[in-house]
């Protein structure tokens, strides 16, 4: 079993016991929390698509470490002019352990609340 979720505009594949480097979320360090943005979830045979996000499904994750991407150097030069400009910058990343994917936030509880019928109205036209 597996879920698609978006974190910080990306999309990622959540395994049930995997860790995963997304977009650094401010959340401290050993703290359990929760994706809800789960676009699709794969359960052997089942795919359930959502439309755009499942609404009831859930991936929660425990934050394990906050650590840096890889150093990208930017370098610009207008040429004949004398300008330069060479900055680097690291993408700051967390990475999180994918505890659980629940399909069913409500499930937990399990109550069901019965819906009242209208009652028919008889003899009248509107």
């Amino acid at each position: 079993m597996y879920a698609i979720f978006e974190s910080g505009g990306k999309q990622y594949k959540a395994i049930a016991g995997k860790t995963i480097n997304i977009e650094k979320v401010d959340v401290p360090i050993g703290e359990s929390f929760e994706l809800k943005n789960v676009l699709m979830i794969v359960d052997d045979n089942n795919i359930k698509v959502g439309t755009p996000v499942i609404e009831d499904a859930v991936v929660v994750c425990r934050a394990l470490d906050n650590i840096a991407g890889k150093k990208i150097i930017v370098f610009k030069s207008k040429k004949r002019k004398g300008y330069k400009r060479k900055i680097g910058h690291r993408q700051k990343y967390m990475r999180i352990q994918v505890d659980e994917i629940r399909t069913g936030v409500n499930s937990i509880n399990d109550i069901q609340v019965e819906e009242a019928q209208p009652e028919a109205v008889e003899g009248g036209d509107n």
